[in-house]
């Protein structure tokens, strides 16, 4: 087991969710329980499986959670786009967050190939 808040990733992943909070907060209303909510608790699994795999007994297990991260930044990655193309985030903002994400998912990758080889 180790401290996940020491994962360079986890910290990457937490400030992305942090951003993605903050430009939702002008989302539609209308969009409350749809995008909004979507989104929002698709990064929050990135760091939260994250969380979790860093509490399991051995490096199989870590791994798996990290692949279950891995689906959440590609599911983002898909609402972002869908909030670009409705106009909810601007060209500057889905380039902002797809930088960021793409860098995550490169780092969760690489993460999950040390733990397999470990394993």
């Amino acid at each position: 087991m180790q401290d996940f808040t020491n994962l360079q990733v986890w910290k990457k992943a937490h400030d992305f969710t942090v951003n993605i909070y903050q430009a939702t907060q002008n989302f539609p209303s209308e969009e409350k329980f749809g995008l909004t909510s979507q989104i929002r608790r698709a990064s929050i699994s990135i760091e939260s499986n994250l969380a979790e795999g860093c509490g399991r007994n051995n490096d199989k297990e870590f791994a798996r959670f990290v692949g279950i991260a891995q689906g959440s930044a590609f599911e983002v990655r898909c609402q972002l786009i869908l909030a670009r193309d409705l106009g909810y985030i601007s060209n500057n903002q889905f380039d902002f967050f797809e930088q960021k994400i793409l860098e995550i998912n490169r780092m969760l990758n690489a993460l999950e190939q040390k733990l397999r080889a470990k394993s």
